[in-house]
């Protein structure tokens, strides 16, 4: 099993996307705006509008930002230290960064494959 850094939500161009953001937070508003006017049957735009949105507007916007950075960052980590570059400057002699996480099966909880992150240094008699 491949283990990536997140879920994906990102369009496959910027167009796409804005056109999606525009469906779904149309039919969201639309569902509750026209709810006065047409009665409950207007509710039945809101499934619509979390289809196209991929699940919440917050989805999106996290969609949208992928999109915008697809292709154009990459990070790289060197002497266990990472940074997000442009795409196509890693210098020779540089590693592409690990995954930041580590699943360890069905229901596990992920666990930082960072030695850095997470633990602190043992203090001499400490209580």
């Amino acid at each position: 099993m491949k283990i990536t850094d997140g879920p994906d939500f990102a369009s496959s161009s910027l167009p796409r996307h804005l056109i999606r953001g525009a469906v779904g937070i149309g039919s969201l508003v639309g569902a509750f705006a026209l709810l006065p006017l047409y009665g409950p049957i207007t509710l039945a735009l809101a499934p619509l509008g979390l289809v196209a949105l991929r699940g919440c507007p917050m989805c999106w916007a996290i969609g949208l930002a992928q999109t915008l950075s697809r292709g154009r960052l990459q990070r790289e980590c060197t002497d266990g230290r990472c940074e997000l570059k442009p795409a196509g400057s890693t210098p020779a002699g540089t590693t592409p960064a690990p995954p930041a996480f580590e699943a360890r099966g069905p229901g596990a909880e992920p666990r930082s494959l960072s030695p850095a992150r997470g633990h602190l240094p043992a203090v001499a008699g400490g209580a």
